[in-house]
């Protein structure tokens, strides 16, 4: 099973700009280990810091696959900076904003800015940034072959398109 840390696309400029929310719940499995109480110490679930940068990781990928419609096998190639000020906890809702930076046909560069909005509150808190950089496999890794198909893009993602109302065309 592939996960997905994105739940909606609110906004997206092809090749520009991407913007997904995230809802945290305690609905959610990883919830319960990060962290659980032991008798002493209540328990503080919180959304690991490795879950949000590949939220970010997500968002942004979305962008750069859009930007080529999706020909290309998109990797994450490196976490160029990554910094979170504040935790995620159940009934918050987390926004990740992805610009592109660069991109051409070895991979791409993004910067981006992830904010959080607290259960009851209608503004938006920036609690970091996740700036990446994505290569493209199949022009990067000669001499090896992929399968045929974009076993990166999967269905997950799909869905994640057409419930956001974005075309899926070349997908």
């Amino acid at each position: 099973m592939r996960w997905m840390w994105i739940d909606r696309i609110t906004e997206l400029v092809e090749g520009e700009k991407l913007v997904a929310v995230k809802n945290i719940s305690l609905a959610e499995e990883h919830m319960h280990d990060h962290f659980e109480g032991d008798g002493e110490v209540a328990a503080l679930p919180i959304m690991p810091a490795s879950l949000i940068i590949e939220g970010m990781a997500q968002s942004a990928g979305i962008l750069v696959g859009h930007a080529g419609q999706f020909k290309e096998k998109v990797i994450l190639a490196k976490v160029r900076k990554a910094t979170l000020e504040k935790e995620a906890t159940p009934g918050c809702t987390l926004r990740y904003t992805a610009t592109m930076e660069r991109y051409d046909a070895g991979g791409a560069t993004t910067v981006g800015t992830v904010e959080i909005r607290d259960a009851g509150r209608d503004s938006w808190e920036k609690i970091g940034g996740i700036d990446l950089m994505f290569s493209h496999i199949d022009n990067n890794m000669s001499g090896l072959e992929f399968p045929e198909e974009n076993f990166v893009f999967h269905d997950g993602f799909r869905d994640i398109l057409v419930n956001s109302g974005i075309s899926t065309e070349g997908f």
